[in-house]
């Protein structure tokens, strides 16, 4: 959570935005959260993963199938929806269980694991966003599939991506500063 004690991802940096999420531990089972593909697959994006700097990341984007529950899309999402989407990512830094840094289109994204109690805090930061709209857009799916997660984290069923989703984008643009000189 942040400081204001949400779920709300934050602008740290002009182009870098920055989630935290508690999530039950231990770190292992945490980790295998972020590198096995199942598991990957029930919050984010499943697809094969080469555990070492430099080693391909493949992403295999189904929102609909995050959960057995269903809602519409909204309709700049439709299609994206039904097709699906595959991103061919690379390794960045990985420090097993702790750290993992991945590329991510032109930017990058990097989740660390740190322990507090019996839980673990994930820390996701997204580096080099290349503007405000897509500060938003990130911020929104990254909220989601991160609530989606927790729920899985928990042994839960989430509901659907999309119902979760709901207006999140419209709030992130409240929350960032009116700029685009990132």
């Amino acid at each position: 959570m942040n400081s204001a004690g949400t779920n709300y991802g934050r602008q740290v940096a002009p182009a870098e935005i920055r989630f935290e999420r508690l999530l039950p531990g231990p770190m292992e089972t945490v980790w295998q959260f972020l590198v096995d593909s199942e598991k990957r697959g029930q919050w984010l994006a499943s697809g094969p993963m080469e555990l070492k700097v430099g080693g391909t990341v493949e992403l295999r984007f189904r929102h609909r199938d995050l959960s057995p529950h269903q809602a519409p899309p909204p309709a700049h999402y439709r299609e994206m929806d039904a097709k699906g989407h595959v991103a061919q990512e690379r390794i960045l830094r990985i420090e097993p269980p702790r750290l993992l840094s991945i590329s991510w289109a032109d930017s990058d994204v990097t989740f660390e694991l740190f322990p507090v109690d019996d839980k673990v805090r994930l820390v996701l930061t997204h580096r080099r966003l290349s503007d405000r709209a897509s500060m938003v857009q990130t911020s929104g799916g990254w909220h989601t599939h991160l609530d989606i997660l927790v729920e899985r984290a928990h042994g839960r069923t989430p509901p659907a991506f999309w119902t979760v989703f709901g207006n999140i984008e419209s709030e992130y643009e409240t929350l960032y500063p009116k700029r685009d000189d990132l």
